[in-house]
């Protein structure tokens, strides 16, 4: 069979593409992944060297990723909060700190009232330790 440069050109043009849609493993940090079919609005939380620190807001829609740490995990403990569109929460947590209906970064996690900010309960996730790790947010069977 003959190869022809342009069917060459096609095959590697095509190839690239296919290689560009394929999703890359998260190397480092903390990654969120929304197996719902609602679009979430994700905030997370963590001790950050001298204090709790919460940020948001990253959207994910359904089976998409949101990275929200980009670095190499330091605490072993992640704290995550999601909401759907309508700020209805996706899960249940144990532990309060503070979001705001905005874009935000919070440094403490206490007296959230009081500081005109949001209460929200984060679900506490043990990394293990990891460099990188990635949680799920799952439809709940009713």
């Amino acid at each position: 069979m003959l190869r022809s440069p342009l069917r060459r050109q096609y095959f590697i043009a095509a190839s690239m593409l296919f290689l560009t849609q394929l999703p890359l493993p998260a190397l480092a940090g903390f990654r969120v992944c929304n197996q719902t079919l609602d679009v979430v609005n994700i905030a997370v939380g963590n001790w950050d060297h001298d204090g709790w620190e919460t940020s948001g807001w990253w959207v994910a829609g359904p089976n998409q990723c949101a990275e929200v740490i980009e670095a190499d995990l330091s605490a072993r403990y992640v704290y995550v909060y999601a909401q759907d569109v309508f700020r209805n929460p996706m899960f249940d947590g144990d532990t309060i700190m503070c979001v705001d209906a905005a874009e935000f970064r919070i440094r403490g996690k206490e007296d959230c009232l009081q500081r005109g900010k949001i209460a929200a309960r984060f679900r506490e996730v043990d990394t293990q330790n990891a460099k990188a790790w990635t949680f799920n947010i799952v439809t709940l069977a009713q």
